[in-house]
């Protein structure tokens, strides 16, 4: 499995409207795995969600998370992040990011709405620095 360089894994991640799935572990130490939609900021993954969901909450008491995004198409492509997140209840950060976010999966003109949306009340701003990166390409080549 050829290793990708830092600059095609920043690439891969950024390409289209691929989402990760992250993985929290439960107070109880059950895993728990959510798709998410994500940009980067840098090296950092950014991501929104409810304060009082489970990846919230998991999120909450334990920064530590991991992220996979890969492509399912032969000859197959993962980038798995491992870092710790930096939470957020900014308003203003908060509707700049969700906004941007969606624009990437839902398009401009949905973008607005869909940032408010992800942006009031009870939401978080997640921002994971990575700090451990594998990524691979070719998998099945």
């Amino acid at each position: 499995m050829p290793a990708m360089s830092r600059k095609q894994y920043l690439a891969f991640l950024v390409e289209g409207t691929r989402t990760a799935k992250l993985a929290t572990v439960r107070r109880d130490g059950r895993p728990h795995v959510a798709p998410v939609w994500f940009l980067l900021d840098g090296d950092v993954l950014v991501f929104t969600t409810g304060k009082k969901s489970v990846k919230g909450r998991t999120i909450t008491r334990d920064l530590r998370v991991a992220v996979c995004v890969d492509d399912e198409r032969f000859p197959f492509t993962m980038v798995v992040v491992e870092g710790e997140a930096s939470l957020s209840e900014d308003p203003d950060a908060l509707l700049e990011w969700a906004t941007r976010i969606a624009a990437r999966y839902v398009g401009p003109e949905q973008a607005a709405a869909f940032g408010r949306r992800n942006s009031g009340p009870g939401e978080l701003l997640v921002r994971v620095a990575m700090q451990k990166v594998l990524a691979c390409t070719g998998m099945a080549g």
